[in-house]
């Protein structure tokens, strides 16, 4: 933890004994005019590189120079330090010069409405005073956590890394692995077969399969054989010629023809009913068709991509599709997981939606708030991705503001009723162990062995206990 020794007292300077362990979690600036207070803060989060300020142009100039992660701000700064204007002016020179940062605001019990007048300026959370210090962590824990989140959505999309296929957006390492096959199999010949749920992006990586392979410069014909009754769906696929049956006016092309040179999708295949996959397993062995009431076998060449979210083999099980056309449609599989299993990826695929309809519809949306993000990464999200980019559409058309809330995406922020996970007796163990280091640490201003005699155990025990849990402490001294 790296301590601004010009924002503290001349006792909190580094010695040059000491020995500077750099934090872990990320930068905290803490904006306190009290001295003593703000020595107490700065020595209660190891885990985080810290500086301290006592005003407000010592704040913006470590903003500048630190870019911390977070800012713990008291509201009661010089010259108003009985007041809240300083700090609510701090506040808002903070949000502009770093829209990014967290800002958890500190101030007195009574001062409820300063507390939500800044929230309403952009603060991430406030705490009361006397402060909780573990309540504390907790707050500083999770603003980090959805700083990191909104920050990983900016990074990827101004990288560009979140399109690994024109179209197909992820960080997730498993749908990364799904565009990684496609990329292989593109310009090989072969039947892919597409599984995953509805809204998962099957369609995208069909379109990439085509514009990859050789075919690219011919047609892509996406037919979905769910959506289509199925007296016409033969029609639809193979064509027929005029006067076949009754409503045949004239010669019309099946899909199957119209893609001829390029690529078929074949969306929902396992909807298809029994009697037209015999008509479709013919056509794979011999690439030809006919018509509806025409005797004349066309030669057809087309690439043929698969996608269902049925499980086709417990179809075969079932009776309800057959095993030799399964095996004809599955020479390569790819499998695409939902969104839920895809960490960082409703944050990443919100904030491209949210520009993309933003711009759209012309609305001066720019963003989410802390509880919309939060809700992003907790909903389970059951209709994938189609039904994150309809609650991003709807939300950039309904938001009052220019930040998107979780109300307004009909999220809430956490789960209802979820109860917390319970902790092994071994994490329960490793947790209190931990805290009982960084509390001796902290009591004994950093000196070994003084914590090493609070906690009555040797000081190369301490070591391995500070390198075991983490632990990072500003000046470790011998003592």
């Amino acid at each position: 933890m790296t301590v601004s020794p010009d924002k503290l007292p001349p006792a909190e300077k580094p010695g040059s004994a000491g020995k500077l362990l750099p934090g872990s979690a990320g930068k905290l600036l803490i904006v306190e005019d009290n001295p003593g207070l703000r020595r107490q803060l700065s020595w209660s989060f190891p885990e985080y590189d810290v500086s301290a300020a006592g005003d407000r142009g010592g704040a913006l100039s470590l903003l500048k120079s630190e870019r911390p992660t977070v800012v713990l701000l008291d509201l009661g700064l010089p010259p108003d330090a009985q007041g809240t204007s300083e700090g609510l002016a701090t506040l808002e020179a903070i949000r502009q010069e770093a829209p990014a940062t967290k800002v958890v605001v500190m101030t007195g019990c009574e001062d409820r409405a300063a507390a939500l007048r800044a929230i309403a300026l952009g603060a991430y959370d406030y705490c009361n005073k006397p402060m909780d210090i573990e309540l504390l962590r907790l707050i500083l824990q999770r603003a980090r956590h959805v700083q990191a989140l909104e920050e990983e959505a900016r990074a990827a999309a101004q990288a560009g890394i979140s399109q690994p296929l024109n179209g197909f957006i992820t960080c997730a390492a498993s749908a990364l692995q799904a565009c990684r096959i496609v990329e292989r199999v593109a310009p090989a010949d072969v039947t892919v077969l597409l599984l995953g749920e509805s809204g998962t992006g099957k369609e995208v990586l069909a379109r990439a399969l085509h514009d990859l392979s050789p075919r690219a410069h011919k047609p892509f014909i996406a037919i979905n054989c769910g959506a289509i009754p199925e007296n016409l769906l033969e029609s639809e696929l193979f064509g027929h010629e005029k006067g076949s049956f009754t409503g045949a006016i004239k010669q019309t092309i099946g899909k199957v023809e119209q893609a001829n040179g390029g690529t078929l999708f074949l969306d929902e295949i396992g909807d298809i009913p029994l009697p037209l996959q015999v008509k479709l397993l013919r056509f794979l062995q011999e690439r030809r068709i006919e018509r509806i009431g025409g005797r004349q076998a066309i030669p057809v060449d087309v690439r043929i991509v698969c996608a269902t979210h049925k499980d086709l083999r417990q179809g075969i099980a079932d009776g309800a599709f057959r095993e030799d056309l399964y095996y004809r449609l599955n020479e390569v599989a790819v499998t695409l997981p939902p969104l839920r299993d895809r960490p960082g990826d409703p944050g990443i695929l919100a904030h491209y939606f949210l520009n993309r309809f933003a711009a759209q519809y012309r609305r001066p949306v720019k963003g989410f708030t802390s509880d919309a993000t939060a809700a992003l990464a907790a909903h389970s999200w059951p209709g994938n991705v189609r039904e994150l980019q309809n609650r991003v559409k709807r939300a950039v058309l309904m938001a009052e503001g220019d930040l998107i809330a979780a109300t307004e995406l009909d999220l809430a922020s956490r789960d209802e009723g979820a109860e917390p996970p319970q902790p092994s007796l071994r994490e329960v163990r490793h947790a209190a162990e931990r805290q009982a280091l960084v509390e001796a640490l902290i009591r004994a201003e950093g000196n070994i062995s003084q914590a090493a005699k609070m906690l009555d155990v040797s000081r190369p025990t301490l070591y391995a206990l500070i390198k075991l849990h983490a632990v990072n402490l500003p000046t470790l001294k011998e003592g």
